[in-house]
């Protein structure tokens, strides 16, 4: 009446992933969440020559023994926690991205001779257009603070929204790319679609279009303000942390879009997207100026030169909560790595986020692991 079969060893398999960086994102990424009241979090580390990953980190987590040792009530706590404990949020989790979309606009711009990368943009806090319903009250589409006269580097340092609404949905005498055109580029870079990451459930994400706007809701047109909302990442907009690095890492390496792994070696998987490489180098400059004098100051540390972009998308009807982003790579003049941190709804009014998280694991990795911050190109070695 009972069989049983031994089971047999199967082939080893060497991840790419270090248990120690690894380790210290989550800690510090739990830390943060506790402190400001975010509901989740996530951090990813990607090879950008390979793909591979050195870190993919998710809070909360569960306890795989706990699953194993068939530990009901546990289990049964899992569950009903509102954090989702079993999403992982790094290749399942979709985020409204904000402001880390503007280093796509900024490309697409490029490529498409809509703007050059010296002109500039008066951004005076806000940008007003006629509105079709309400002749005397325009519609009113707001910076998060008022920047002045900035060129595309500049916009991309300081984070200017006026900037990336003309740039995007043309303003007066300003074209823009309008939301076919963002749409494709989006698209080129991986958004709305699966990365192909040797995980499970990897969801795809949502670029904001017309069609997308008609189905959900019931059938209304397509108007202005949705492209300059799209255009700095809010509205529709849904995307993954692995999305997100994968999209980075071709920043870093000047178009090349990787498949990211967890498998250390193996056929390097990628294509190349068609963008002029100098156009990369005008991103990259403008989010180096980010670390040295714009939004991204809290990752200018000695150890290593970073290029980086912040973002805060809001959420809720009120606003009331944020996602906290800050992607990037380094170091700078050669990159070897490009990363990702998203901090899950947390409150609008906290000013410290995913910035805070990275800052924190850099000047750990300078220390303790500090063979990953050098230009040098050095054999990884799995630990994990």
């Amino acid at each position: 009446e009972y069989l049983y079969e031994p089971g047999k060893a199967g082939e080893d398999i060497n991840l790419s992933v270090d248990e120690r960086i690894s380790g210290k994102f989550y800690e510090y990424i739990e830390n943060l969440a506790h402190e400001y009241k975010f509901k989740g979090g996530a951090g990813i580390i990607m090879d950008v020559k390979t793909g591979e990953l050195l870190a993919l980190t998710n809070f909360p987590e569960y306890s795989s023994r706990d699953l194993a040792e068939g530990d009901f009530q546990k289990i049964t706590k899992y569950l009903e926690d509102a954090s989702k404990p079993f999403l992982n949020r790094a290749v399942s989790g979709l985020y409204i991205p904000g402001s880390v979309i503007k280093p796509f606009m900024a490309l697409a711009a490029l490529q498409e001779n809509v703007i050059s990368p010296e002109k500039q943009i008066l951004s005076t806090g806000s940008i007003s257009i006629p509105n079709p319903f309400f002749e005397d009250k325009p519609s009113v589409f707001k910076d998060w603070k008022a920047h002045g006269l900035v060129d595309m580097r500049h916009a991309l340092a300081v984070s200017s929204d006026v900037y990336f609404y003309e740039v995007g949905g043309g303003f007066e005498s300003q074209k823009g790319l309008g939301i076919e055109r963002i749409e494709k580029y989006m698209r080129s870079f991986g958004f709305g679609e699966e990365t192909g990451i040797d995980l499970l459930q990897e969801e795809k994400g949502l670029i904001p279009s017309p069609e997308w706007k008609k189905e959900v809701f019931n059938e209304e047109d397509w108007r202005i303000g949705d492209t300059y909302n799209t255009s700095i990442g809010q509205y529709g907009f849904q995307v993954t942390p692995i999305q997100m690095v994968r999209a980075i890492g071709a920043v870093a390496n000047r178009g090349i879009l990787l498949r990211p792994k967890v498998i250390l070696g193996g056929k390097v998987e990628s294509q190349s997207l068609d963008i002029a490489s100098e156009y990369f180098d005008i991103v990259k400059e403008g989010m180096r100026l980010a670390v040295t004098e714009g939004t991204a100051q809290g990752l200018s540390i000695p150890q290593v030169k970073i290029a980086a972009k912040t973002g805060t998308a809001e959420l809720g009807i009120a606003k009331q909560f944020v996602n906290s982003w800050v992607v990037g790579f380094f170091p700078y003049e050669n990159p070897r790595y490009v990363f990702t941190v998203v901090m899950e709804k947390g409150p609008v009014k906290n000013l410290i986020g995913g910035t805070f998280v990275m800052r924190q694991l850099l000047e750990w990795m300078a220390v303790n692991t500090p063979e990953y911050l050098s230009e040098e190109i050095i054999n990884p070695i799995p630990y994990f």
